[in-house]
């Protein structure tokens, strides 16, 4: 039984690894010059690796300069299986910290249910009129649950 716990704990280490270098190379690519935040594909892969795997809720940033381009990807707040706690204040001293001009929110739905609900919804209107009084477009906010993501924009509620 040990010897099959250990090739599992070898197996994932060295899938771990793997993703890592995925996300690495993708952030990499992201921010390349002339590279832009402009191909959805992209966006989708580089957050699904980035928040896919974690049990609990995470809210995440991808501060971008004028022309789209990665600046930088934050995660900001952590939660429990059901929530996170998002403090538009925070959010903004953030952007302001960055010198962003833009950004992509996302974060994940650990119970793999990929509709944003009546809180997702206010949080990111809340939000977009927050950084829009320090001229900070919100260009899109994705959920991502398991391989399922959502993209805000797409479904018409930004």
């Amino acid at each position: 039984m040990a010897a099959l716990n250990s090739n599992i704990t070898t197996q994932q280490a060295r899938e771990d690894r793997a993703i890592y270098r995925a996300m690495g190379l993708l952030e990499k690519r992201l921010r390349k010059p002339g590279e832009a935040f402009n191909a959805p594909r992209s966006t989708r892969d580089f957050l699904t690796l980035n928040l896919a795997g974690y049990d609990h809720e995470v809210f995440s940033a991808l501060w971008l300069d004028a022309q789209n381009r990665l600046i930088e990807a934050e995660h900001l707040f952590a939660g429990t299986l059901t929530q996170t706690s998002v403090y538009p204040r925070e959010v903004l001293k953030r952007a302001l910290h960055h010198n962003a001009a833009a950004v992509i929110f996302a974060h994940n739905h650990p119970s793999g249910c990929v509709e944003p609900s009546t809180s997702d919804k206010l949080l990111t209107n809340a939000l977009k009129q927050a950084l829009g009084l320090v001229d900070v477009r919100v260009l899109d906010h994705f959920i991502i649950a398991g391989r399922d993501t959502l993209s805000f924009a797409e479904k018409g509620l930004l």
